[in-house]
């Protein structure tokens, strides 16, 4: 991927809707297959061999069924048959065509991908990134990757994993764009206003003393949530100018900085066949990505504290208890030559945001239970 600017950059969209050859679909899901990198899935091969299994069995039975049902005087019954006949004969083929198209799809964001001079890959399984949705549920998996890796990495892609409640499971789905940072930022979050509903759409809540306002209109657009002790070093980060992108940009996304990512979340796919859809989501990046250079200058001087803290308690647990041994230098603590300035990293304290509990489902909860209670007592 090029390096993008402020404005929107062109890109290659022909591979996302032009015609495709089906014999390059066959070659192209065979090579994945082989690659182990997706395909077709195992299980929606083996649902499809069952579903025409079954329709070649059922198929005959119930038009047979349908013809005896009108023979014998029943036509509701064989009326009945008929509906249940086209129902499968529609199921049949809704499950060929979807299929097929998301083979297609596949196919098209794969050449999609290569003409941009980025890479694709089908799913990844428990993605190992650190946002906030990656560690929920269960069944997790990104899909439909497009990666780029110049000037830095960036990964759009689709994600989804599965939450169960007693026998019901719900399944949520994310789209999102990861990009790769120079160094290791704090945990901050900036919850869109433009694109909340009832409340928050994040799949987390976080402690209110953990809120920050900034200058100007940031805070129409954006809630700003930075680890307590961190607000100085959320507005270095977040300077006039970097706000702005944000907000001209970035205003219908979630966003969060945890270790050294950033990442957009959006309850659309961002993987898609659309182009207006990539043009919007490459602008957004080429917005940003020119500003961060200089968050990689960011230092935290805690960490020089926490290094202290570490050698004057390893200090104090040797065998002499704590007492200075002949040749040791005064300071066992004090920061090695050349290291009077922070490393990159982020001390403890400021690594990940405190969640707190949303009260108003448990509350809906309560009221139901209590509602459901009174009326068992006055029927």
């Amino acid at each position: 991927m090029s390096p993008p600017g402020p404005h929107p950059i062109s890109f290659d969209a022909r591979p996302l809707t032009e015609p495709v050859n089906p014999q390059a679909v066959s070659a192209f899901v065979r090579e994945m297959r082989a690659r182990g990198n997706g395909g077709t899935n195992v299980g929606a091969i083996i649902a499809i061999v069952v579903v025409i299994v079954l329709l070649a069995v059922m198929l005959p039975v119930l038009g047979l069924a349908a013809v005896t049902g009108f023979r014998s005087g029943t036509p509701i019954l064989g009326l009945l048959f008929v509906l249940i006949f086209l129902a499968a004969i529609a199921f049949g083929i809704a499950l060929f065509f979807g299929n097929r198209h998301a083979r297609i799809k596949r196919f098209r964001l794969s050449r999609f991908a290569t003409a941009n001079g980025m890479t694709y890959e089908d799913e990844v399984k428990n993605p190992p990134l650190p946002g906030m949705i990656f560690s929920l549920g269960n069944s997790r998996k990104s899909g439909e990757l497009v990666r780029g890796h110049s000037p830095r990495f960036v990964e759009f892609g689709n994600y989804q994993y599965t939450v169960k409640s007693g026998k019901n499971s719900t399944t949520y789905h994310w789209g999102y764009v990861a990009v790769k940072l120079d160094v290791p930022l704090p945990n901050i979050v900036l919850d869109a206003l433009g694109n909340n509903g009832f409340g928050s759409n994040l799949p987390a809540s976080f402690r209110k003393e953990q809120q920050l306002s900034l200058e100007g209109d940031f805070d129409k657009y954006f809630t700003l949530y930075c680890p307590e002790g961190y607000e100085q070093d959320a507005l270095y980060l977040f300077t006039p100018d970097i706000m702005a992108r944000f907000i001209d940009n970035a205003a219908q996304l979630d966003v969060e900085i945890v270790d050294d990512w950033l990442f957009l979340y959006t309850k659309r796919a961002a993987s898609t066949l659309d182009p207006a859809t990539w043009a919007w989501l490459f602008t957004v990046v080429g917005a940003l990505i020119t500003k961060f250079d200089q968050w990689a200058r960011w230092r935290d001087d805690r960490l020089l504290e926490e290094q202290g803290r570490a050698h004057a308690q390893a200090f104090a647990a040797t065998p002499a208890m704590g007492q200075a041994q002949p040749g040791a230098p005064s300071l066992p603590f004090a920061p090695p030559a050349g290291m009077l300035s922070p490393p990159p990293g982020v001390a403890r304290e400021g690594r990940r945001l405190k969640r707190s509990t949303r009260w108003l489902p448990i509350l809906l909860v309560v009221l139901f239970g209590f509602g459901w209670f009174w009326l068992r007592i006055l029927s």
